[in-house]
């Protein structure tokens, strides 16, 4: 069997002041046919899991491209252009291929292209015409197109949030794909729209039952698959919302059952899925009352995961004000501020203006005299078995407090970014973290507490607020029944 794999990935947050571009993907995570690293990152984990069938001999690989943009805004046409005919051009001179594997996340969007996933799997289709199986790992928070469902025979999406298990979700699609290539299989696809858009952290009730059932069907043969496509609410796209994905071997009724009796069970959670979020000044109190640390306190607006900045510097301004101590705060993303520590020196002492840079909505500039902790070069965090790169980054301090400043975006994953940068987190009382809830899952290993804090910033976090442009069917909570009104 000669099987072509390949990942391109980013999540488009249609509404950020930033830009992307071929430079994002470089400095984020580019890799050329041959020259992905044995650990897998966060949609391409089909990579190391095919590599494994190719070297027991069950399998002719054949790699293409695997780039990975940290979320952000807007793509350039010019840069989905040169990623798109790359990857269709390997596609082409791989030939003849028995499938076709692709780690994507399932949120890019460039200018003139709302669905940049299915115009690539539709372009794969008609190169390799219709015996080809093609399969598709997608990341929850992303839009599920027609486009996607019908040119691709596999389709298998991250379950949990925060993404634990995006390895067991790519080792999935390469076990379903080539059971299928083999006649094993002969899967069916159902996709129920749920027509909502909702924060939905399976680390707690009720998605965190709804995930362990769908776990079971799989395992006990119910289904071949079962997923849940959140939907991203930062993303201008007319597939914007939750899905739920089902295959089955050869039963099209069976799937179509299953998904709209999840679908319907899914849309009844809307508005109890989110974690009790603090202000700023409520969440720094909480934290400072409790009897020990470390206390984590998550900006969940001021996500990079989100496609934002993450220089905000509005909880960080809140603690100045409060006279805070014994805090470490992880990250502010200031290339310029890192670039004057590291020419400082560790140990210096200076006068310098750090964060909120890039957006009216994100807080004002810091000015503070600081001492420069650490200087780090190319310094890493860890996400799972994924190693996630942070660039030059410095530890700063100003009074009590403790900053991570990056140059390459970032949203916190572990414990070990500070770590990493020589920050002992068990002598600090909080640790305030940029992330929406990919961080739970090695942070509340050491916390004694977890605090959300909603900062409102650049990040558009209430669906009826948000201008869409592109969005044309009914959903909740910009309505309240959108399938009566479907139905109607």
């Amino acid at each position: 069997m000669r099987v072509f794999c390949a990942s391109l990935a980013t999540e488009t947050n249609t509404f950020s002041p930033l830009r992307t571009d071929f430079s994002d993907f470089q400095q984020s995570f580019y890799a050329q046919p041959g020259e992905h690293p044995k650990t897998p990152t966060l949609c391409s984990a089909v990579f190391p899991a095919l590599r494994r069938r190719a070297q027991s001999n069950e399998i002719e690989l054949i790699e293409g491209t695997a780039t990975w943009a940290e979320p952000g805004g807007l793509l350039n046409k010019e840069t989905w252009v040169r990623l798109k005919w790359e990857v269709l051009d390997q596609v082409t001179a791989a030939l003849p291929l028995d499938g076709v594997i692709l780690g994507l996340h399932g949120a890019m969007i460039a200018e003139g292209c709302l669905d940049c996933e299915g115009e690539l799997i539709e372009a794969i289709r008609e190169i390799v015409g219709p015996d080809t199986v093609i399969g598709a790992s997608f990341d929850p928070h992303s839009h599920l197109s027609r486009k996607r469902v019908v040119n691709a025979d596999i389709i298998t999406v991250f379950k949990e949030f925060p993404h634990t298990d995006f390895v067991e979700a790519g080792e999935a699609c390469v076990d379903l794909t080539l059971r299928t290539i083999k006649g094993e299989i002969h899967p069916v696809t159902s996709v129920f729209d749920v027509r909502m858009l909702d924060v939905l952290p399976t680390n707690q009730q009720p998605m965190r039952g709804f995930v362990d059932r769908m776990k079971r069907m799989e395992i006990e043969g119910e289904v071949l698959s079962v997923s849940v496509i959140h939907g991203f609410m930062a993303g201008d796209s007319p597939d914007l919302g939750a899905k739920i994905v089902v295959l089955t071997d050869n039963d099209q009724p069976k799937a179509d059952r299953i998904a709209r009796s999840l679908g319907a069970e899914l849309f009844s959670f809307r508005g109890q899925t989110k974690p009790d979020y603090l202000s700023p000044a409520d969440a720094l109190a909480q934290a400072q009352r409790a009897t020990h640390g470390p206390v984590v306190v998550a900006d969940v607006w001021d996500n990079p995961g989100g496609g934002v900045a993450g220089d905000s510097t509005l909880i960080l301004e809140e603690a100045i004000a409060q006279n805070l101590s014994s805090m470490a705060f992880g990250t502010i993303w200031d290339p310029m501020a890192v670039r004057l520590c590291h020419a400082a020196g560790e140990g210096a002492v200076f006068d310098l203006r750090f964060g909120g840079k890039t957006s009216a909505l994100a807080g004002n500039p810091i000015d503070a005299r600081v001492t420069v902790v650490r200087n780090e070069r190319n310094a890493v965090q860890s996400f799972g078995a994924s190693v996630v790169p942070m660039g030059d980054c410095s530890v700063i301090r100003l009074g009590g407090i403790e900053v991570v400043l990056n140059s390459n975006r970032s949203q916190a994953f572990s414990p070990d970014l500070f770590t990493n940068l020589g920050v002992d987190i068990s002598k600090r009382k909080v640790l305030v973290v940029k992330s929406t809830n990919h961080f739970h899952g090695a942070f509340s290993d050491v916390a004694s507490e977890i605090i959300y804090a909603a900062v409102e910033g650049p990040y558009p976090n209430d669906p009826t607020k948000t201008h869409y442009e592109n969005l044309s069917r009914p959903i909740w909570p910009i309505v309240k029944n959108p399938h009566k009104e479907v139905a109607e």
